[in-house]
């Protein structure tokens, strides 16, 4: 049996087919992963992602212990409740998390990290935390945390919470900046998510979780598992860490370079010097989407074969249920561009797919 989050009895209770995930018993679907994943891209759908960890950061010297740690600047973060999305890297460049730093306030930062990696992560924060008095670590395990994505999440989400507290819709989250949060009441209430659809991630008590749930339930939003949490955010071509990265790879090699502030250039933080050297050489692979142009579903770890460059593999795959496609993310050489074609090994036959720029799919709509 592994951990159990705060709405595992009303999964049980809908009829959620339950699987490990991480160490923790988590729905995969409630009867059709499709009808979840089209729920989120055309109404409203929600998802508990309770297993996530939530770490407050408190102190005097918080900003520095994170202007190491991380390799986003968030010394960018100057507003309350703006968030930003980084990665936490080794020594030598490789990924040890990517997690979201809200800055709370000059003394108080809150980071979301990843479930299957939350127990190392706090190792390896509390190690470096050593070097900083002013500083103390908080794993929140007394919160949850519920996602509600689609196009409609926003209005139906700030509905619940106002039939929560017992008034009308929370307006003010209805006017929340992207990648911001903010309270509301008892709750902190981001406008982020997964699935390349806009709404809402909610954080609050573990008490509190089983009757936020039922209340989105009452507003027409549909309970999703983590099936169709994986196919949403493939199409918006979002990494999963342990398949598209890992400490194995670099930000450089995964698509991430864009969460590397190289700026200002004396900023020390963990993992800038094997970068630097990585950008001065050129990287070796990169990471590209993948469409199948013959019958066939791409899957993790099916071979390709890139003509002259080379051989890749595929990271991520699965069939798209919004573009009718199978799709895939993939680390292939370096050389191989957008637009060419490949091979890739399905059963020992060899079928063409073409190298297309990612996300596949925004706000509901294809993007090739």
């Amino acid at each position: 049996m592994g951990h159990r989050t705060p709405l595992y009895r009303n999964h049980v209770e809908a009829g959620a087919k339950m699987a490990d995930f991480g160490g923790w018993d988590m729905p995969i679907h409630y009867g059709s992963q499709l009808d979840e994943h089209h729920a989120v891209r055309r109404d409203a759908g929600m998802f508990d992602v309770s297993h996530m960890r939530i770490v407050d950061f408190k102190g005097r010297d918080v900003r520095d212990l994170l202007l190491l740690l991380v390799s986003n600047n968030v010394s960018k973060l100057r507003d309350a409740g703006k968030a930003l999305y980084t990665c936490m890297l080794n020594p030598g460049g490789g990924i040890i998390d990517d997690l979201i730093v809200y800055y709370m306030q000059d003394d108080w930062f809150r980071l979301v990290v990843n479930a299957a990696t939350a127990d190392s992560d706090l190792e390896w924060i509390e190690h470096h935390t050593r070097k900083f008095d002013e500083v103390k670590v908080r794993p929140r395990t007394d919160m949850a945390m519920i996602a509600v994505q689609g196009p409609n999440a926003r209005q139906k989400a700030s509905q619940a919470l106002g039939n929560i507290q017992g008034g009308p819709a929370d307006t003010k989250l209805l006017e929340l900046g992207v990648f911001f949060g903010i309270e509301s009441g008892s709750r902190f209430v981001a406008r982020t998510g997964y699935t390349g659809e806009d709404g809402f991630e909610i954080a609050m008590s573990n008490e509190e979780c089983p009757g936020m749930w039922n209340a989105l339930a009452s507003t027409g939003v549909t309970p999703c598992g983590l099936g169709a949490r994986d196919t949403l955010r493939l199409e918006a071509g979002m990494n999963l860490y342990g398949s598209d990265m890992d400490e194995s790879t670099t930000p450089l090699e995964s698509g991430l370079a864009w969460t590397v502030a190289w700026q200002p250039p004396d900023r020390v933080f963990i993992g800038r010097a094997a970068l630097e050297t990585q950008r001065k050489s050129g990287v070796q692979s990169k990471l590209v989407g993948l469409v199948l142009l013959e019958r066939g579903v791409l899957r993790g770890h099916q071979k390709i074969i890139c003509g002259p460059h080379g051989e890749g593999e595929i990271t991520s795959g699965s069939f798209s249920p919004t573009l009718g496609k199978s799709i895939a993310l993939a680390r292939v050489p370096a050389a191989l561009d957008i637009g060419e074609e490949c091979s890739v090994v399905i059963r020992g036959k060899n079928l063409t797919a073409q190298v297309v720029q990612y996300p596949f799919v925004r706000n509901g709509k294809s993007c090739l």
